[in-house]
């Protein structure tokens, strides 16, 4: 049987944090027991398992996010999750001002038990890509599932691998010179775990075993670079394929924005 604790410690243990190799611009800080980043598509905030503060304490450590962020002119996203204490932090961000977005499913599955050669439709290909303009065209993609404006994207992408060209692979499927679907593999190392972003895929193009696909090229290298779990926020969309895959539902993340 799966030790779904086992696997929800390792995460609150070495997946929370101050993120490794960040890209020119983008600031990690220390607020109390939380981490704050600025300087990208908008700003971050996390925080351990427990933060620790309460009542006035906590809504005073909500204020100071906020007027960091307001300051810069940024958005700012704090992430949560839903076994984290205090149990009041979702309602104190939201008298602050702080909206839920999506609730995804944190997901963790043996790297090994998902990697394999790729089964792809016929007329797909899998491409491993680093040039601004095809991080372009994932932009553009992205933008058409999602219908709101994804240009930046590119310019995220590009300067994660400008930081680290060896700790994040980007993968894009293609189909008549099109981009139908496209994911990326972030490593963090001494850690054991590799995470899955992106996924997103045309219309036309899901029910082929596109996502499935980048699945498993991604757990491919994540093998390959000695990671053994892989770590995934899931939508509702994506959450029962990769359950199939064998993947396992450890907690629920929601950004607060």
């Amino acid at each position: 049987m799966t030790d779904i604790d086992g696997l929800l410690a390792a995460y609150d243990e070495r997946m929370r944090g101050v993120p490794p190799d960040l890209p020119r611009g983008v600031t990690a800080e220390r607020d109390g027991p939380l981490t704050r980043l600025t300087g990208q598509f908008r700003g971050f905030v996390s925080g351990p398992p427990d933060l620790g503060v309460r009542g006035a304490a906590l809504d005073a450590l909500i204020a100071r996010q906020c007027a960091v962020f307001a300051a810069r002119g940024e958005a700012v996203e704090w992430k949560t999750r839903d076994h984290d204490l205090p149990e009041e932090l979702p309602e104190r961000l939201r008298a602050a001002g702080f909206v839920p977005e999506e609730r995804e499913t944190v997901l963790i599955g043996r790297a090994r038990e998902m990697a394999g050669e790729p089964v792809l439709a016929e007329g797909v290909t899998l491409r491993r890509v680093t040039d601004d303009a095809d991080m372009r065209r994932i932009a553009a993609m992205e933008t058409a599932v999602w219908g709101d404006d994804h240009g930046w994207l590119a310019h995220d992408l590009t300067a994660r691998v400008a930081a680290a060209p060896d700790r994040i692979a980007v993968l894009v499927a293609e189909a008549g010179g099109e981009v139908v679907s496209a994911g990326w593999l972030v490593l963090r190392p001494g850690t054991g775990f590799a995470s899955l972003w992106g996924g997103s895929t045309l219309p036309a193009w899901r029910g082929h075993g596109v996502y499935r696909a980048l699945v498993a090229a991604r757990a491919t290298l994540a093998v390959a670079h000695g990671a053994d779990l892989l770590q995934v926020d899931a939508s509702d969309a994506s959450a029962p394929i990769l359950r199939r895959l064998g993947f396992h539902a450890v907690t629920t993340t929601t950004p607060y924005v």
